[in-house]
């Protein structure tokens, strides 16, 4: 029942936590966080105040930029085709097709006026002929007929050589009488001039392609439109109906803050909660741990919260508060405090927030990215302040080539701009690095999590529990010191958290503070107050160090990664000592319960508490039996390490058998140096003389 209810309150918080953090990103990614003296406006709204520049400013109008551009393509005449002298030589040939029909009908002396009209509105071109026209063809004379249609053929074919276009036929028939020559009658020239508009028909067509390109040159050619606005000069005034051009100048200038509607929330809301079903997957696939640990997924989802705010904050502020935002700062506290994974998911995370909040802005999120993605590769092994600033060195100059890419193409024209937002970028890796130093510090004891900086101060010989230590039982402090040695080098050679690893040795025996001399480290002169104890109550003594450990720990504010190497380091060993001697002094040997004898446990749950488990019986050991060869030395150690793995003290850590070889080499080599056998000097005697 337990189990099911505490699965149930994790993906509870899961899932709480993930609405909490994509609800704050799409918030913060569309409404503004702090009043502006921005004024909400949209085209056609009425102006209630005046709206006036705050300095002088030239900007290039798009709107007037596009009115130009219009009027400029608008001016562009239609480009036609040339004319086409296939249509000429259809038409002339039409031409005398008909006129040899007139001709034909003229001379039919067997019908009448009417009749003859009628077969010549039976032509198509001149089924709309006028009766006039068509009786000043039948009337005139043979040779009068004869010269009209010889000139009709001339006029038709100069006519036809020019250039015809769609609708301008009307332009060409006003300038047919001119080619008409003198020597006609009038009766002939009218006659001429209209069969001639019988046979004219466009030769000339728009081309679509070529007056559209045209057009595109026109356009092209139109300067920019530059539009200044004085120092206080008034943009909109109170009463006035806004336009749109009074809108671009408002957002030229920052003065517009555009109205919030629900339909803003869709677009950023969908990629804000699709960015944080990637991060847990990502979290889900490489970072486990943190997903289980409600303190450090609390502590990722309220920093990542944070720096979104920040963004919001910073990014829309203008180029150089955008460059200042110190997202690689963000990195840099989750990889010291959570691990690398988790520090890549935050900071693809926060500048992909960024990107949106800055209008989907390519360069915004690269630069984000970038200079998070590069301080969180080079902040894994944060051992000391000066990791972190060269972290944030690294950063700088990922950010700074950013700008290069994208500034630099456009910016030589503006060097002071260049330079400055350069300047920004490299500052970013400073102010960033300052930023993760005091976060580390804070964090730590408010997330309870095991930031580099709190292990550093924790590892001080001057903190109150080790000066405990020190002062009342130096030999445990000495142990102490010996074991943080083997284990911290175990830990560098199998890439486990090397200074976790040594400041949990510093802890791992405090609780022998409570009673000391209970230990053999710290009996004097050969006694043993175990002598004279019941094995029960021996054995009740020494586990006793575990539990009065864990209470030191806590009274001491310990972290609980450091508590944890209290009851680990031991796991669920045998005291076989103690089971041995209760054993021998039982009536009943059959009563005695092996479980009584045993550790509370748990089993090291990490690599780090199992270096200081196998650190410490190597260590111990060693000391104890003084080998007097190094043959002896990895012997102990073998049997040691062998003795934890029969018992299965390592199966709940993910140690592998690779680096259990290492370990073996590891703590050999070392406890060869540490207890090689010394050369027996004789005592001195003094010279005879100076007996005498």
């Amino acid at each position: 029942m337990r189990q099911s209810e505490s699965a149930w309150w994790h993906w509870t918080r899961l899932v709480l936590l993930g609405v909490f953090l994509a609800t704050v990103m799409t918030v913060v990614a569309v409404i503004p966080l702090l009043p502006t003296e921005r004024v909400i406006l949209e085209a056609g709204d009425v102006a209630s105040r005046d709206v006036r520049a705050p300095s002088r400013i030239t900007y290039e109008s798009a709107i007037l930029g596009a009115e130009q551009e219009q009027r400029a393509a608008a001016s562009v005449a239609p480009v036609f085709t040339p004319p086409d002298s296939g249509i000429a030589r259809q038409q002339l040939d039409r031409a005398r097709q008909v006129i040899d029909y007139i001709g034909s009908v003229r001379a039919d002396p067997f019908s009448t006026q009417g009749q003859k009209r009628a077969w010549i509105v039976a032509v198509p071109e001149l089924s709309e002929a006028p009766i006039e026209t068509l009786d000043r063809i039948l009337s005139l004379s043979e040779e009068g007929w004869n010269r009209a249609q010889l000139e009709t053929l001339a006029v038709v074919d100069q006519a036809m050589r020019g250039s015809l276009r769609e609708g301008g036929l009307e332009e060409a028939y006003q300038s047919l009488l001119p080619l008409v020559s003198l020597d006609l009658t009038a009766d002939e020239a009218a006659v001429t001039v209209a069969l001639t508009q019988s046979f004219l028909i466009p030769n000339s067509f728009l081309d679509p392609d070529a007056t559209t390109q045209a057009q595109a040159r026109a356009r092209e050619n139109v300067s920019p439109v530059l539009r200044t606005f004085e120092a206080d000069e008034i943009i909109v005034r109170e009463g006035q109906r806004v336009t749109a051009l009074d809108i671009e100048a408002l957002d030229e200038l920052g003065l517009r803050q555009a109205q919030v509607k629900w339909p803003d929330f869709i677009g950023p809301g969908v990629l804000m909660v699709l960015g944080t079903l990637l991060t847990y997957a990502l979290l889900a696939r490489l970072e486990t741990d943190v997903l289980w640990s409600g303190s450090a997924l609390l502590m990722f989802v309220l920093a990542v919260a944070a720096f979104t705010l920040g963004a919001r904050l910073m990014v829309p502020g203008g180029a150089v508060l955008r460059y200042l935002f110190p997202a690689a700062a963000l990195a840099m506290v989750l990889a010291s405090a959570v691990g690398l994974h988790a520090a890549l998911a935050g900071a693809v995370f926060v500048g992909y927030a960024a990107g949106v909040i800055a209008d989907y802005s390519l360069e915004v999120i690269t630069f984000t990215v970038v200079g998070g993605l590069i301080a969180a590769l080079a902040s894994r092994r944060v051992e000391r302040m000066a990791d972190l600033f060269q972290a944030g060195a690294l950063a700088a100059l990922g950010q700074a080539a950013v700008v290069a890419a994208f500034h630099v193409p456009q910016g030589i024209g503006q060097p002071v701009g260049l330079v400055v937002s350069f300047a920004a970028a490299i500052a970013n890796g400073g102010i960033s690095a300052s930023l993760a130093l005091g976060l580390l510090f804070l964090i730590g004891p408010l997330f309870d999590v095991v930031t580099t900086m709190r292990l550093i101060e924790l590892s001080r010989p001057d903190r109150p529990l080790l000066q405990r230590l020190l002062r009342e039982a130096p030999a445990t402090y000495h142990h102490s010191l010996m074991v943080a040695n083997l284990a911290e080098q175990a830990a560098e050679h199998i890439d486990a958290n090397a200074l976790l690893t040594r400041v949990g040795a510093y802890y791992h025996d405090i609780g022998k503070l409570v009673q000391p001399y209970w230990f053999t480290e710290n009996q004097m002169d050969g006694l043993n107050p175990h002598d004279e104890l019941d094995p029960h109550a021996s054995v009740e003594v020494i586990v006793d160090h575990v539990r009065d450990g864990l209470a030191l720990a806590r009274r001491y504010h310990l972290p609980s990664r450091i508590r944890a190497f209290i009851p680990e380091h031991h796991g669920t060993n045998w005291i076989s000592f103690f089971h041995s001697k209760a054993l021998e002094s039982a009536d009943d040997p059959a009563q005695i319960r092996a479980e009584d004898f045993r550790y509370p446990g748990p089993r090291p749950q990490s690599r780090e508490s199992a270096l200081v488990m196998l650190a410490d019986g190597c260590e111990a050991a060693v000391r104890s039996i003084r080998p007097a060869t190094p043959e002896q030395v990895a012997e102990i150690v073998n049997r040691v390490i062998d003795s934890r793995i029969e018992a299965g003290q390592l199966d709940e850590c993910d140690m592998t058998l690779r680096d259990l070889d290492t370990v073996r080499e590891v703590y050999t080599s070392a406890l060869k140096g540490m207890f090689h056998p010394r050369i027996q000097y004789p005592q001195a005697t003094k010279p005879a003389e100076a007996q005498a």
